[in-house]
């Protein structure tokens, strides 16, 4: 039986998750919602294996991978694998070179096909493996080719008013939608070009502009 620490915002899936795990045989210790209580529940728990969603509260980007990042650090050997529909480039290379300390993972929710292929893969990160999918290798692969490539067509719009030097109010504006769906664009922008957070979010917009402009 394995002792798991389980982070997913979606509340039905997170309980599904966990109902599924209970079901064959391991115990889901804590099930939380954001990268804040996903750390305070590994330093009291103290789990077999973390398994992390990327795209968390606040900013929806990468804080599920970022925070599992910071607790291979903080947490030496500490098996974690990642379980999203999402492949985010920069964090997702920092966590798989550290396979050299416990069991890491890499799992697409929209390409397993079978319930018994999930919970193998976590019974094997969590004995020390690696488990990676095919897809995410290829990201991988291909990150430093034309990283514009990874925008949706409406991603690369809102990069081009961006460019034109719109704000983020002249975007809503003319695109008529809410500022809201426009920050989470933006910081979508910023995940696929491997732009991670800096003090300001006026120099990562800087150099996505600039990554535009040079294309």
């Amino acid at each position: 039986m394995l002792r798991i620490v389980l982070a997913e915002d979606a509340l039905l899936l997170r309980e599904g998750l966990a109902a599924l795990l209970a079901r064959f045989g391991h115990e889901v210790a804590a099930a939380v919602a954001d990268p804040d209580a996903l750390a305070a529940a590994v330093a009291e728990q103290s789990p077999d294996i973390v398994v992390t969603d990327v795209r968390m509260p606040p900013g929806f980007t990468d804080e599920g991978l970022r925070a599992a990042v910071a607790l291979r650090r903080t947490h030496p050997g500490l098996p974690v694998l990642i379980l999203s529909q999402y492949v985010a480039t920069a964090y997702a290379a920092k966590l798989l070179e550290s396979t050299d300390s416990g069991g890491v993972g890499y799992l697409l929710k929209d390409r397993i096909l079978e319930v018994s292929e999930f919970v193998d893969g976590v019974e094997r990160v969590a004995a020390g493996g690696c488990v990676i999918d095919p897809e995410v290798v290829r990201r991988l692969l291909t990150r430093h080719h034309d990283p514009l490539n990874r925008l949706t067509p409406r991603e690369r719009q809102i990069l081009a008013l961006m460019a034109a030097g719109r704000s983020n109010t002249a975007i809503t504006n003319e695109l008529k939608v809410s500022e809201k769906v426009i920050g989470k664009h933006i910081n979508a922008i910023f995940t696929k070009l491997d732009l991670p957070p800096t003090a300001t979010d006026e120099h990562r917009r800087v150099r996505a502009v600039l990554m535009y402009l040079s294309a």
